[in-house]
């Protein structure tokens, strides 16, 4: 089925002309729902009625149903469960800073690399996002919340370079004038180290923020907390992320999660500040959220700043987020599929 959110304006035009409609309805077209976030034909009012008649045969909008909203007692946090057309379920977030507003999009449905501190591959992997329907994640929030967008991580659910065309071309499309206009500099893309689309991302010369999933100073530890370490090993995935900061000039952030009893012993510390030293990096350190059944428990305040002090004081360029959405379940490694019954 043809899907609206999926075409670039170029590609509506050829649509539109395809039905003898005029190509310049397409700017009228992406008007309404990217700068006014009408996304049904029968509001589209200034397309004659027998445009939006044929629109409606050839080309039905499926807008996806904002199934659950939650929302943080301090209102700086926003969690949608999006029905898609075909019944399945993905949750984004909009995290309200004070810089503006930014958005965590899922680019899949479930996810197969099975972290084990994360919620998102539960129930299991059923398949990839389109770009239309990442796109409609963003609209949802316009919609529903605001319409002012800063900035946007592709965090959600799901692995981005494991979808990777779908990701590029979404990455391609909310960039362009007529839609997000957004800056690739305002837009980070998490991987859990899939090596050979890191080094594609770097070739492409847009300069997104790549941040890597890293959660451990060593192989062993790692293969305990990412299978995924067993297909790319940490020495390869360190070599092309450095390879991205090469190709792309863009800093490298890598994301480390802090569990009690197994990443976060100074000896831990000690290990990452030898193969993290001289690198144009941040490290973003992050105490592990509350996460259902995984078994796995958050370090003590004091734990959680030895380990960050320590790494500052080896010069390390370090950062502790900011928690925010935990309470309804929005939080890093929180998100996964939901259903009616679940």
């Amino acid at each position: 089925m043809v899907n609206v959110f999926d075409m670039t304006k170029h590609e509506l035009e050829q649509f539109l002309e395809m039905y003898n409609i005029k190509k310049f309805r397409a700017s009228q077209i992406f008007q309404y729902i990217y700068k006014q976030g009408i996304t049904n034909w029968d509001d589209m009012v200034l397309l004659p009625k027998k445009d939006r008649e044929l629109l409606q045969e050839k080309a039905p909008i499926y807008f996806p149903e904002v199934m659950d909203r939650l929302e943080s007692s301090d209102g700086r946090t926003v969690k949608l469960l999006l029905r898609m057309a075909d019944g399945n379920t993905v949750e984004s977030v909009m995290m309200k800073h004070d810089y503006g507003n930014s958005i965590c999009v899922s680019t899949q449905v479930g996810c197969s690399v099975k972290c084990v501190f994360c919620a998102s591959a539960k129930n299991g992997f059923i398949r990839n996002l389109t770009a239309g329907e990442m796109i409609v994640q963003l609209l949802a929030f316009k919609k529903q919340v605001d319409s002012e967008l800063h900035s946007l991580v592709l965090m959600g659910t799901g692995e981005p370079l494991l979808n990777y065309e779908n990701v590029l071309r979404f990455l391609h499309m909310i960039h362009e004038k007529e839609t997000f206009y957004m800056g690739y500099r305002n837009i980070t893309l998490s991987t859990a180290g899939i090596v050979p689309r890191m080094y594609d991302l770097a070739e492409e010369g847009i300069p997104i923020t790549l941040a890597v999933s890293l959660h451990a100073p060593t192989t062993d530890i790692r293969k305990e907390l990412m299978p995924i370490t067993n297909t790319y090993p940490l020495e390869d995935v360190l070599t092309a992320a450095d390879t991205y900061f090469l190709k792309t000039g863009r800093k490298v952030t890598y994301e480390y999660i802090l569990i009690k009893n197994v990443n976060c012993s100074i000896s831990c510390a000690e290990i990452l500040t030898r193969i993290m030293k001289g690198k144009n990096i941040l490290i973003n350190i992050i105490p592990l959220n509350d996460n259902y059944d995984v078994g796995l428990r958050k370090p003590s305040q004091m734990e959680t700043n030895r380990f960050f002090s320590y790494l500052q004081k080896q010069g390390l360029n370090v950062t502790l987020r900011k928690e925010m959405g935990s309470q309804i379940q929005a939080a890093c490694g929180q998100l996964r599929i939901k259903r009616e019954n679940i």
